[in-house]
């Protein structure tokens, strides 16, 4: 029993901790494989979280699948009750948040394809009427392809040379599916409050992605580096506020500043004396939670079986 409640204990702390280690490593790693670890990070530390919690609800449960009377279940573990009580509820509020966090990501991908209905098309480009200098990615929503959106305004503000990076950057995060990469980790902060500092991280790795792509695209850093300080700079405050926590990912998103400052550097690369290093931190939280959620399920089992056989005539 004792291995049980230590069991769901450290799966239900560990997010506080392994949050601001998964952000660490990510600041070690080229922006996709930071990206990559910062999701999934998310995911795991969520769905250990859940699992905890619907292993707590169940233990009345698994004890009646075993035939032991109540009584029995709570002589040997008198909190049995508001535990799993208190569990329920929360994964019943989990659930609530999670279905209304998802809701939201679709009003808002519905509301942003509604608002370019007045959109001139140019192969996978939108040029929406509006003096608000504005660009950003726009899923595909409902059988209709992603497309880039831009206003006529932000069309104004750069140059042709500006406009390709811009292009170049808001495609990259349509290719590389970064809205998928955004929703699932804001979705993962529903279930855990340590995992919310994740979003804000994921957000400036996922533009510095798309940064690194349209810098690429276009063969000059510095060029790069300038359309996307003038474009964040044209931007309306509104643009600036999205952030990475809906699935409308911008060019004037995140820390600008860091953004340009990294592209004025060299062409990030996974550092070759720490490759070991990240590789084996890495693994070592995959293989954490993998082997916790196991051990939580075994530890319960136990816990259920010791007490069925405590009970006379077994």
């Amino acid at each position: 029993m004792t291995l049980a409640l230590a069991l769901v204990a450290l799966t239900l702390l560990a997010p506080w901790g392994a949050a601001p280690a998964a952000r660490r490593l990510a600041a070690l790693l080229p922006p996709r494989e930071a990206c990559v670890a910062l999701t999934g990070a998310a995911v795991l530390l969520a769905g250990g979280t859940a699992a905890a919690l619907v292993a707590l609800f169940h233990v009345p449960f698994l004890a009646s699948m075993e035939r032991v009377p109540p009584a029995r279940v709570l002589e040997r573990w008198p909190a049995v009750v508001p535990v799993s009580g208190a569990a329920g509820v929360v994964l019943a509020v989990q659930a609530v948040l999670l279905a209304r966090r998802w809701l939201a990501h679709r009003a808002l991908l519905a509301k942003a394809w509604e608002s370019t209905g007045d959109g001139v098309a140019d192969g996978d480009v939108l040029v929406v009427p509006g003096g608000d200098a504005e660009a950003f990615a726009l899923p595909g929503f409902r059988g209709r392809p992603g497309r880039v959106v831009v206003t006529s305004g932000m069309v104004r503000e750069l140059g042709p040379a500006e406009r390709e990076v811009l292009l170049a950057h808001e495609r990259a995060h349509l290719a590389g599916r970064h809205h998928v990469l955004s929703v699932v980790t804001d979705l993962a902060a529903a279930v855990h409050p340590a995992l919310r500092g994740l979003r804000e991280a994921l957000g400036f790795h996922l533009e510095r992605w798309a940064d690194e792509a349209a810098a690429g695209s276009v063969g000059d850093r510095r060029l790069a580096a300038t359309a996307i300080a003038r474009a964040a700079l044209a931007g309306s405050a509104a643009t600036r506020a999205g952030g990475s926590r809906n699935p409308l990912l911008s060019v004037g998103a995140g820390p600008v500043p860091r953004r340009v400052e990294a592209l004025l550097g060299s062409v990030p690369v996974l550092p070759r004396g720490r490759a070991v290093r990240v590789g084996v931190a890495w693994l070592v939280a995959v293989v954490a939670v993998s082997v916790l959620i196991p051990g939580l399920a075994y530890g319960l089992h136990e816990y259920v079986e010791y007490a069925a056989r405590a009970v006379p005539g077994r």
